[in-house]
């Protein structure tokens, strides 16, 4: 739990994140800020349902990357879970969005990250990786 905990302080700390997805053989890449620690997993949430959606249910595989004084990569794939308690979880943590989510979040797609390795650079070297 101590692993999951560094990796999502730090997606915390840089505020943004990156999410690369695919589509067909073309990667797509895009900013991302919500994100939840619940239930001792990882989240980031999508509005409604959006081109990064369809391509996370064509593939479920993607990578996450942030920057704050060292690099942070994660690979892994994204599973959906829209559970009312998992939205609410989220805003109430980000209540800036209730307004576009709704009370439970149901205008947004859940995804938490699984068989995730995560691995943090400094210099373009890898100083430590944090599998979960």
């Amino acid at each position: 739990m101590e692993g999951i905990n560094k990796v999502f302080d730090f997606l915390q700390q840089a505020g943004t994140f990156y999410l690369a997805t695919v589509e067909g053989d073309q990667p797509r890449v895009r900013p991302y800020g919500a994100m939840l620690l619940f239930e001792g997993r990882i989240y980031i949430m999508a509005f409604g349902k959006t081109n990064a959606t369809h391509q996370i249910e064509a593939n479920q595989k993607a990578e996450l990357c942030a920057f704050k004084g060292q690099t942070l990569r994660i690979e892994c794939k994204l599973v959906e879970d829209n559970r009312p308690e998992v939205g609410k979880a989220l805003v109430d943590k980000m209540p800036v969005l209730r307004p576009a989510l709704g009370e439970n979040g149901e205008n947004g797609v859940m995804y938490y990250l699984k068989d995730a390795t995560a691995t943090f650079f400094k210099m373009m070297e890898p100083v430590e990786t944090i599998k979960f």
